[in-house]
C-alpha cells in the first residue's frame, strides 16, 4: 500500500494570498502546501481518496491519477469537500457513480451544499455519487479494503479519521477520546494534523500532536494541515524526533 500526500496545508494553503511573511515567500518547495488531501493506493490496485478539497483537479493532474474508486470525507468544511464537483471526469471515464463515505454531519452538509448531485436530473454532465453515512463505531468496506473510522472533534464539530491496515490518518481534530485512541494502537504510519506550534482552538498544535505520536509510537509519523505559522520546513524538521516528519505535497510513503 502507498500513501501519497496530495496537499498538506490549511484552508488558506501556503503561500497565503497577499501574505508578506517569510514562509509564504520561501523558495523551498517543501514550504508550498495545497489544501489537505491524500491518496491511498491499495495492494489490490484500487485508489482511495481522503478528502476532496478545492485543489482536487490540479492534484489529480499532477499525480496522473486515472481512476478513483472511493472517497473518504473527514468533515464537510470547504477545504475538504470543495472539489466534489470535479468527480464528473471520473464518472464519465468509469461510467459509474462515485462512492463517498462520511459521518452524519458531513452528509447533511454535502447534501445541502451539493444538492444538485443528489436530486433527480436529466442534465448530462453533472457529478454523480452514492453518499454513505458512517456511524463511526464499526468498520466498513470500500474499494475492497476494511476501513475503521476514528471519531474525533474539531472544536464542536464531530469529524472522522480513518485507519486502513497499518495507516492511521487524522486531520482537523483537536480532541480524540481515550475510547477512540485504542483504534490507533500498533499503527505503522500515523498522519495527524498540527496547525502551528502555538495552541489553537480547533486544531492540534505541534506539541499536542507530538504527545499523541509518543503515545501511539508508530514506526513513522507525519504532520499535515500545517499553516505558514508553523515556520520553515527545514527549521521545524530539525526539532522533531527521528520518526516524525512534516509532510509535504507529493510525498509518497510505502506501507
Amino acid at each position: 500500500m502507498r500513501l501519497i500526500f496530495l496537499g498538506t496545508g490549511t484552508s488558506l494553503g501556503v503561500p497565503v494570498v497577499a501574505c508578506s511573511c517569510a514562509v509564504c515567500h520561501s523558495t523551498d518547495w517543501h514550504d508550498k502546501h495545497l489544501r489537505t488531501s491524500a491518496l491511498v493506493e491499495t495492494n489490490g490496485g484500487r485508489n482511495i481518496l481522503i478528502d476532496i478539497g478545492p485543489d482536487f483537479r490540479y492534484q489529480m493532474l499532477r499525480e496522473g491519477v486515472r481512476h478513483l474508486d472511493s472517497i473518504l470525507i473527514t468533515h464537510a468544511h470547504r477545504d475538504h469537500v470543495g472539489g466534489l464537483d470535479d468527480i464528473r471526469s471520473f464518472n464519465y471515464v468509469q461510467n459509474q457513480k462515485m462512492e463517498v463515505y462520511c459521518n452524519r454531519e458531513a452528509r447533511e452538509a454535502i447534501e445541502r451544499d451539493y444538492h444538485y448531485i443528489f436530486t433527480p436530473h436529466e442534465f448530462p454532465g453533472l457529478p454523480e455519487a452514492n453518499l454513505h453515512e458512517l456511524s463511526g463505531d464499526s468498520p466498513f468496506h470500500a474499494a475492497g479494503e476494511e476501513i475503521m473510522p476514528i471519531k474525533a472533534m474539531h472544536k464542536l464539530l464531530p469529524v472522522l479519521g480513518y485507519r486502513i491496515g497499518g495507516l492511521v490518518y487524522i486531520t482537523d481534530a483537536n480532541y480524540i477520546s481515550q475510547s477512540e485512541m485504542h483504534k490507533l494502537e500498533n499503527a505503522d504510519v500515523l498522519v495527524i494534523n498540527a496547525l502551528r506550534k502555538e495552541k489553537h482552538f480547533s486544531h492540534f498544535c505541534l506539541p499536542e500532536a507530538l504527545e499523541i505520536i509518543a503515545q501511539v509510537n508508530p514506526r513513522e509519523a507525519y504532520i499535515t494541515h500545517v499553516s505558514h505559522d508553523m515556520g520553515f520546513y527545514a527549521e521545524v524538521s530539525k526539532e522533531l524526533p527521528p520518526n516524525v516528519h512534516i509532510a509535504y505535497d507529493g510525498l509518497k510513503v510505502e506501507l
